[in-house]
């Protein structure tokens, strides 16, 4: 596995910047592993038809603080920094 693994396009309008009023209304990415299938869209409420026997679900309850500093460097780089904790 590679970094470059990792890099896609991701406009911005994709990006949530509050969370769905109802929380199974959010959108869930469907990748099908050793398939050739396209990844396709569903919804958080549909990822039980999607869990087989013997799978597992990790759950992340961590939560970002809704703090954002946009910067910009001595040679004109933009830098954008997201703080997800209190010191």
């Amino acid at each position: 596995m590679h970094l470059s693994d990792f890099s896609y396009h991701l406009p911005e309008s994709s990006i949530a910047q509050t969370p769905a009023a109802e929380r199974t209304a959010s959108r869930l990415l469907v990748v099908s592993r050793g398939s050739d299938a396209p990844a396709r869209h569903a919804s958080f409420k549909d990822l039980p038809e999607f869990l087989r026997e013997g799978d597992v679900l990790v759950l992340n309850r961590t939560r970002v603080v809704p703090a954002r500093l946009l910067a910009r460097r001595d040679d004109g780089l933009e830098v954008e920094v997201f703080f997800v904790r209190t010191l």
